[in-house]
């Protein structure tokens, strides 16, 4: 297979991997099947803790039978569970599509950008990983934007139409993966560098517990933490204060999704020419300040919320290839994955929170609740230990 062929092939897998039909209108659905705010905030916690206890066995896993094949299991499974919503009606039903979506997801997390980065490492450049991953999260943006569009209008005529419409998008990727080449240690048959369990268990310690990783993963963690908490108040917010109407939530999601598209296609030149010490230290405090705005002027919610898209899109590739950078080939995977084990760490309790304030208060106290808490540990992190050394202007310079 050709380097340029499999490089577009992973541009077709990620536009596979997009929840657009129903992003628009999930919270609204789970709130139409009569689940309330702390009902939503425990399947939120539910998936937390399911993906602390999966992300570093599901590493693990993926390191061993290879990383598309993992990435295989992960669509089978995250397809199954998003056509379980079609005719999922009570809680207990929902929570079990939960585990099987949570178990798609860890399975994905580590194994995904193992790959790219291996491949990219085997036979071409792996420079150009923020580049060739950005660009893949634009194309899955793309997709994303036609996708919400059309998952409004199919939430009206039927709120299950628009996860119909997602499984079976999701489903083709299944196809789409078994195309892809495995990486070149796992196509050889090569097991002798297979990592045993308590391998893995030290290759963790081993980055994770001290510089140049203890305080990035720490600080990255608290941001990808309080983007996720906040992610279910997004439509209650939009449809309460600001006055929106649900046919509009397509639309304004397909705002969100094009200023993301922006973002990932140009997250690599944005590195380069702002910096990595200064992204990734500077725009996860600026999002957190822009998380309590809101309760006093409820309209600077909108701007939240394009901030909390475009911001997460910024950072996701290129902590990757930061970390990515920072670990040995064997175990990769596992080591991503432990990373994803603690952002949802440190999501567990603000998602708990979240779903108790959301029902005291509202879902605009909630997420200038999250926006304050999590500021509070970003200053911290700093005090305690710079994320990025001050020599670090590159990704691929550090």
């Amino acid at each position: 297979m050709s380097r340029s062929s499999a490089i577009y092939k992973y541009y077709c897998y990620q536009a596979t991997v997009s929840f657009g039909f129903f992003s628009p209108i999930f919270t609204l659905f789970l709130l139409y099947r009569n689940l309330d705010y702390t009902q939503i905030a425990l399947l939120s916690a539910l998936y937390s803790t399911l993906t602390v206890l999966g992300e570093i066995p599901t590493g693990y896993v993926g390191d061993r039978i290879g990383r598309r094949d993992s990435l295989v299991v992960s669509s089978v499974c995250m397809t199954l569970s998003i056509l379980g919503f079609v005719v999922a009606r009570s809680f207990p039903a929902l929570a079990l599509l939960y585990v099987l979506w949570t178990l798609a997801l860890v399975f994905r997390s580590g194994s995904g950008d193992a790959w790219l980065y291996d491949y990219l490492r085997a036979e071409l450049d792996t420079d150009r990983f923020a580049r060739v991953r950005g660009r893949g999260m634009a194309v899955n943006r793309a997709v994303t934007v036609v996708t919400v569009l059309a998952g409004g209008v199919l939430y009206e005529l039927d709120p299950r139409l628009p996860f119909l419409a997602s499984g079976v998008l999701n489903g083709a990727g299944v196809v789409v993966l078994l195309t892809l080449p495995r990486n070149r240690a796992y196509a050889e048959g090569d097991d002798r560098d297979v990592l045993s369990p308590l391998d893995a268990v030290r290759v963790i310690r081993r980055h994770l517990s001290k510089p140049p990783l203890r305080s990035f993963v720490t600080y990255v963690a608290l941001f990808f933490a309080a983007t996720g908490a906040v992610e279910s108040y997004v439509q209650p917010i939009a449809t309460g204060p600001l006055g929106l109407s649900v046919e509009l939530m397509g639309p304004l999601y397909a705002g969100f999704t094009l200023v993301s598209a922006g973002v990932s296609y140009y997250a690599g030149t944005i590195e380069e020419v702002v910096g990595l010490r200064t992204t990734t230290v500077f725009v996860p405090v600026v999002l957190c300040v822009s998380f309590v705005l809101p309760v006093f002027v409820p309209l600077l919610a909108l701007p939240m919320f394009v901030a909390r898209t475009g911001s997460n899109t910024l950072l996701r590739p290129l902590v990757n290839q930061y970390i990515n950078d920072h670990s040995e080939s064997v175990g990769r995977a596992t080591v991503l994955s432990a990373a994803s084990m603690a952002y949802a760490v440190l999501r567990l309790p603000l998602v708990l929170l979240g779903g108790l304030v959301a029902d005291a208060y509202s879902p605009l106290v909630t997420v200038a609740a999250v926006g304050a808490i999590v500021l509070v540990g970003l200053v911290s992190v700093i005090l305690w230990e710079s994320p990025v050394g001050a020599g670090t202007e590159t990704v691929s310079g550090s």
